[in-house]
């Protein structure tokens, strides 16, 4: 956490108060080159936007966008007691994964309340978990509490490599145009290895926006190189950088739920609509009976989905929720959604509320605003 302090906006990105100790990506001096005005998020110096956010967006829906993710983590896992030990961890069943095989899973605590969101890659001789990297010293913890004579090894691989991401409808094309013949990983998450100028990349088919999108995990060494790749070869299909502004709108209307935003240790995973997970037939793990007691009742009191908003502005974080004259939820992230051109949020609701359609009222500075309750995504890809 950086000593400084540092004022989110309501719409989930934060202000522009640098502290000494934030952290830079491997490409903070070419970003810089090309006109990124930066934001310190989750102790990181990254790119707000790089001059024009609403061309950033469009490139997203309509091309293909280039985004720096050097704030995600890395761990990797060995040893013969590997698998059981994070089939009893995480919330998702690693024993149906092959190599090459991925999937998004949860790390709980005792009661069932989330530590962090992860994504488990499974390697042929272990398994890699990545995470945004603010989450890493609280992941690590919360793992050697629980390993004590499993012959498990764990190593932190962060720093030895760094993320990019390609997300858009052309984002196959352009990764195409980098890999030739290479087959690309056509399940969520799942992933394949590719060489790009001599240097061996980890592809994952990962959605970041709604749209198609890939990640790709590179060693640190040639981050720099491999991005000046892409922004070369993306030229021809009007590919742009993409800084955490337009990545923010893109999340809020594809309905993904950040941790530390829409989400943190006081919610429960059922609460937070990460149904893709979880499994209800893997047995026991760390949290499990909370999730299968939930499960077996039916529902939680309160879940995550979306707002379309009558109004100008976008709600802040916080701002509260009204229907039939109570208090039945509150925003956590909200926007001005460029496609449905009006704000939309995402928001806790209280379960009478939860059909899409009814009608409710947020609170926005001194007045209340109509607003209608939407599933998830609130936009759906072009």
């Amino acid at each position: 956490m950086s000593a400084c302090s540092r004022p989110r906006c309501h719409h989930g990105v934060e202000r522009l108060y640098f502290s000494k100790v934030a952290k830079q990506s491997l490409l903070s001096e070419s970003h810089g080159a090309d006109g990124a005005v930066f934001v310190e998020q989750d102790g990181w110096r990254l790119p707000r936007h790089f001059g024009d956010p609403a061309r950033e967006y469009e490139a997203v829906r309509a091309a293909v966008g280039l985004i720096d993710f050097s704030h995600r983590g890395l761990l990797q896992f060995t040893g013969p007691d590997r698998l059981s030990f994070l089939q009893g961890m995480l919330s998702n069943d690693l024993r149906i994964l092959k190599p090459f095989d991925g999937q998004p899973a949860a790390l709980l605590t005792q009661q069932g309340k989330v530590v962090a969101d992860l994504r488990v890659l499974c390697a042929m001789n272990s398994f890699y978990l990545d995470f945004w990297e603010s989450l890493k010293e609280k992941i690590l913890a919360h793992f050697n509490r629980y390993l004590i004579a499993d012959e498990v090894e764990i190593a932190d691989r962060s720093d030895e490599y760094g993320m990019l991401s390609i997300q858009g409808p052309r984002a196959a094309t352009l990764l195409r145009d980098m890999v030739g013949s290479a087959e690309l990983p056509g399940q969520p998450v799942g992933h394949t290895m590719v060489n790009i100028d001599g240097s061996a990349i980890c592809v994952i088919n990962a959605d970041h926006t709604g749209e198609t999108g890939f990640d790709l995990i590179i060693p640190s060494a040639d981050m720099v190189t491999v991005a000046r790749r892409l922004t070369e070869a993306g030229e021809k299909l009007s590919a742009a950088w993409i800084g955490a502004e337009a990545l923010n709108i893109l999340r809020v209307e594809a309905g993904i739920p950040r941790y530390g935003i829409d989400f943190n240790e006081d919610n429960l995973l059922l609460e937070v609509g990460l149904d893709r997970a979880v499994s209800f037939t893997k047995g026991c793990y760390l949290g499990q009976e909370v999730v299968e007691r939930i499960r077996s009742r039916g529902h939680v009191n309160k879940k995550l989905l979306g707002l379309l908003i009558e109004g100008e502005t976008a709600p802040r974080a916080g701002s509260v929720i009204e229907g039939a004259g109570k208090t039945i939820g509150a925003v956590t992230s909200s926007v001005i959604s460029p496609r449905r051109n009006q704000p939309i949020a995402l928001a806790y609701l209280h379960k009478d509320f939860w059909t899409p359609g009814a009608e409710v009222c947020v609170h926005n500075g001194g007045r209340k605003d109509r607003a209608t309750v939407a599933p998830l995504p609130l936009v759906h890809s072009s």
